[in-house]
């Protein structure tokens, strides 16, 4: 299993149009996993035969698998650990493939200083293809005293 590097940065250190992403192939195993932790087991995830027959043509990943892959970048890359979600919103635009390479990517589009607050425009590609756009909002923790 490779986990996306960590780096912590602290409100101090953050600025508008910062931007960082995770890339993740999508495998066979990552899909039922994510079904076993979730409990959605909706056929069109798992099974080949039911998603032959629906307008996707073949299995696809959960919406929110793919919606995880921005939660790595915040908690991991941007702005990493001690980062907390207060909110995320989500536009599914395409299906994910088992086979695909995801990038998932977050950028800094507003900054609150009250509460140490950060606006983020999140995004998931595949290829040249948006399949999720989104925003979230995070706290992030302050440089401590030294």
């Amino acid at each position: 299993m490779t986990l996306p590097e960590t780096q912590t940065l602290y409100f101090e250190d953050v600025s508008l149009g910062m931007r960082e992403s995770y890339s993740k192939h999508v495998k066979s195993s990552d899909v039922v996993g994510f079904a076993e932790i979730s409990g959605d087991r909706n056929p069109i995830h798992l099974s080949e035969h039911f998603a032959a027959q629906t307008p996707f043509g073949g299995r696809i990943a959960h919406g929110l698998y793919t919606a995880s892959l921005i939660s790595a970048v915040i908690g991991t890359r941007l702005p990493g650990p001690g980062a907390i979600y207060i909110s995320q919103t989500l536009r599914f635009l395409a299906p994910v493939r088992i086979g695909d390479t995801v990038v998932a990517s977050v950028e800094i589009v507003e900054l609150v200083e009250k509460g140490r607050r950060a606006k983020l425009r999140c995004e998931c590609k595949v290829g040249d293809t948006l399949v999720l756009e989104g925003e979230a909002e995070v706290k992030i923790p302050a440089r401590p005293a030294v």
